[in-house]
């Protein structure tokens, strides 16, 4: 019993003789890594239990094989526990780093939503709070004369096309963030997709005085779903047309290299804040007045600021990408697609 309690305190001893530095040790590695916590503390662990043995055969309680073939078994031990804890570390702290980000992503698309909210409660009530003092005004006849009635007429089928167009976008921005979207890829011309968008933006483009221009040959044929291809070369050109001032250009380039497909959009917007670049795809994100086109020049289509975000949300799901850098006067907007 005497020796009982005298290995046990030989023990005790050796683990407190290791546990109070490593006590310490674990306190310096609180800003550390997950990996780093776990291998300290097992290596806090393996060096207590050997403190004992080897306490325990200086106490002469063990004989010296019996003790080599403890500190052979306590090595093989400790190698695969301090491996496994590695292992289980970097794990645990991938997970962490996963949670961290998923955590974030949550916060930055709840940030975005509200935002949404809060642009397009903005740009519905303009349009509705025009459509319902002209309807008023009509009903009242405080506008009768042919002219007038018609001009109303025209006012009110154009803010009813704002609130479609604005619907069309949240529609198809929702199908992109549900994982809702389904393309049916076909191997797609891109030139003729670009001269069919050009011909919808001339209109536009005539009124404000603006250059389209566009090479005429080289243009790659893709692996892509032809709707949602026209609506992403669509959303630039209209993005481009509605930040370039009177007089301006806008170019769209298109061609392929050894990492595929490509087509560019160049505008002379000024360009962008460099702050700003990394924002210009986010959901409600406008730019203003940073992009700002000239006070009172009416547009073709006002936008809810969903356009880029729709952008992106299409050419990566077709498994592209596409980026914007300011160049010469404005700025560049390449897409990047797979080949067909």
């Amino acid at each position: 019993m005497r020796d009982t309690v005298l290995i046990l305190a030989v023990a005790l001893a050796g683990a407190v003789a290791i546990g109070l530095p490593g006590a310490v040790l674990l306190r310096a590695l609180r800003g550390r890594s997950i990996t780093a916590h776990i291998f300290g503390l097992l290596v806090v662990t393996v060096t207590a239990v050997l403190a004992g043995v080897v306490g325990i055969a200086q106490a002469m309680f063990i004989s010296p094989h019996d003790r080599d073939v403890l500190l052979i078994v306590l090595a093989g031990s400790a190698l695969v526990s301090l491996a496994l804890g590695w292992w289980l570390g970097r794990r645990l702290g991938r997970e962490a780093v996963w949670a961290e980000q998923a955590r974030e992503r949550e916060r930055r698309s709840e940030a975005n939503r509200r935002e949404l909210v809060a642009w397009v409660s903005h740009d519905l009530r303009t349009p509705l709070a025009g459509l319902r003092a002209m309807a008023e005004a009509l009903e009242d006849r405080v506008v009768a004369d042919p002219a007038g009635v018609a001009d109303y007429h025209r006012r009110i089928r154009t803010e009813a096309d704002r609130m479609t167009e604005l619907v069309d976008d949240l529609f198809e921005l929702s199908r992109i963030n549900a994982g809702a979207l389904r393309l049916s890829l076909t191997r797609v011309p891109l030139g003729d997709v670009v001269s069919d968008a050009l011909a919808a933006a001339e209109p536009v483009a005539r009124a404000h005085r603006i250059r389209l221009v566009a090479t005429e040959h080289g243009w790659p044929v893709v692996s892509a779903s032809e709707p949602e291809l026209a609506r992403i070369v669509a959303n630039l050109l209209r993005n481009a047309i509605r930040f370039t001032p009177y007089d301006g250009t806008v170019e769209i380039v298109g061609g392929r290299d050894r990492d595929g497909a490509w087509l560019t959009v160049a505008d002379s917007c000024g360009g962008i804040p460099e702050p700003d670049l990394p924002r210009v795809f986010e959901v409600a994100f406008r730019g203003e007045p940073a992009r700002s086109p000239e006070r009172g020049r009416p547009r073709g289509s006002t936008g809810g600021g969903l356009g880029l975000a729709i952008v992106r949300g299409l050419v990566e799901a077709h498994g592209g990408r596409v980026e914007v850098v300011n160049a010469g006067a404005g700025c560049r907007f390449t897409v990047r697609l797979p080949v067909g």
